[in-house]
């Protein structure tokens, strides 16, 4: 198997639930370089979330369709960045120091900051979704988890990781992205803002950048870098941020 092709499988492998050749294997340096498919995962997930919508519209209202959507991407992920919201929120609403952040993060119990920040997630998302016409959904539903993606490929490039404190418990995380990685998945994240307007475009660019920036400059007040448990996290805020800048009324 050529060797770009199993860091794309590498990449499906630790960020879907969807099943890859076994001679993908396992190796640090492909899962680093996994990262520069992280907009291709978007569109894998975005892609099922809006198949599965279009399916159920057939049947259903528009509101029962976006919880299956909701469903459908939750399951094909294995709740991967939901879990992560949720241990973000956790670690960094209870803990005061680096340590104990770092220590209630990798604690598999869910805590009432994590348990919030779930509901409030989930009710975000089918309240922003439902503010789009049926037939805008699919492709508003497909460019937030393409471009929510990128996120997380210009942190893990411009920041650095922070070890878990429990290694037997820790998930291999991309920790090194090279320039060559940083194009790749700026290349493919980008391609969804070219069926936007200069307006939004603008706008979108702008925004998800102040969320990078801000959550860059927390989690390095804090602990010094990033988790996996905060990439995790900073996707699902820039998903938001997305639909949030679609919805605005003089975007739209």
């Amino acid at each position: 198997m050529p060797n770009e092709l199993k860091i794309f499988f590498t990449a499906v492998m630790f960020y879907t639930r969807i099943p890859v050749p076994a001679s993908t294997g396992y190796s640090p340096e492909n899962l680093n370089k996994a990262t520069r498919y992280f907009p291709l995962i978007g569109y894998i997930v975005g892609g099922a979330g809006a198949l599965a919508f279009l399916g159920a519209n057939t049947i259903f209202s528009v509101h029962i369709s976006i919880i299956v959507l909701l469903i459908v991407q939750i399951l094909l992920t294995g709740a991967f960045h939901e879990d992560a919201l949720s241990d973000f929120c956790d670690g960094f609403g209870g803990g005061y120091t680096k340590e104990k952040i770092l220590t209630i993060m990798k604690d598999s119990r869910i805590g009432t900051y994590g348990a919030v920040a779930l509901v409030m997630l989930l009710l975000s998302k089918f309240v922003l979704i439902n503010s789009f016409t049926a037939e805008k959904i699919p492709f508003i539903v497909i460019a937030a988890h393409v471009i929510s993606r990128l996120n997380p490929v210009f942190l893990i490039f411009s920041s650095n990781y922070v070890a878990d404190i429990d290694k037997s418990k820790s998930k291999p995380v991309g920790q090194k992205t090279s320039v060559k990685t940083l194009i790749i998945a700026v290349l493919i994240g980008l391609v969804p803002l070219f069926f936007v307007s200069l307006l939004q475009l603008a706008v979108i660019v702008f925004v998800e950048f102040l969320v990078l920036m801000y959550l860059r400059y927390y989690i390095h007040r804090h602990i010094g870098g990033y988790t996996g448990d905060v990439l995790g996290a900073l996707q699902q805020f820039s998903e938001i941020a997305f639909y949030l800048v679609m919805v605005i009324p003089f975007l739209s």
